[in-house]
């Protein structure tokens, strides 16, 4: 892995730290809730930073090519629009497309939304 330097990584609650000053990141494990997802270490200062995002979310901006991590972004957001429209479509449709083309659109619904939680 290799830090991408001089981008911004977003912590939570509005913060951002360059990527290149960030020294480690911690997951919280005790008393791990909405907004205390994970400890950023960042270099100048004495005390880590709480992120309200997990540390797995937290290294992927840290190495991930800025051009990359809004391709991804992208593609995410047309993953989740097209897994909303097809939790849309009433269930008799669904039947009828699978028996008319063999493609189970929940199934589909269930593999985007599971991409999408990882």
């Amino acid at each position: 892995m290799r830090i991408q330097t001089g981008q911004l990584v977003a912590l939570g609650y509005g913060r951002f730290v360059r990527s290149d000053e960030v020294v480690a990141v911690e997951p919280i494990v005790e008393e791990r809730g909405p907004g205390r997802r994970s400890l950023v270490w960042v270099r100048g200062l004495t005390e880590p930073l709480v992120g309200s995002r997990s540390e797995g979310a937290v290294v992927d901006d840290l190495v991930t090519p800025a051009e990359e991590a809004a391709r991804m972004r992208d593609l995410r957001s047309a993953l989740e629009r097209t897994a909303a429209a097809l939790e849309s479509v009433p269930l008799v449709l669904r039947r009828v497309i699978e028996q008319e083309t063999g493609v189970n659109l929940n199934s589909v619904v269930d593999d985007a939304r599971r991409a999408l939680a990882q």
